[in-house]
């Protein structure tokens, strides 16, 4: 059941190098509370919960690639669905932050 809903926050996503697109400049969001970010996080990620995201969309650039990440890839999905919406042009979900921290090594 966990795969299928996951399935859902990530279909036609295609096969990513974070660690390409991270060295070109994007933009890691841990859309973690800060009380789980600060228990560990992905180098150089920035901390912006999923219940904040909203409120600091005009503080990012939407033509900047994004990656986001939580602890297992379902709210990293939800943000990044919310900020296509948005009209941001380039959004990945990484997943969980161990198994992205493992993909940028």
């Amino acid at each position: 059941m966990l795969n299928f809903i996951k399935n859902l926050f990530s279909k036609n996503e295609p096969t990513i190098n974070f660690k390409t697109l991270v060295a070109e400049g994007a933009l890691i969001i841990d859309v973690r509370q800060p009380h789980e970010f600060a228990n560990g996080h992905v180098l150089g990620s920035v901390n912006i919960p999923l219940d904040l995201l909203a409120a600091e969309l005009p503080n990012l650039d939407k033509n900047k690639p994004v990656i986001t990440c939580c602890l297992s890839g379902m709210r990293s999905g939800v943000a990044r669905n919310s900020l296509l919406r948005e009209g941001f042009s380039e959004v990945h979900n990484g997943g969980g932050w161990v198994a992205l921290s493992n993909k940028l090594q």
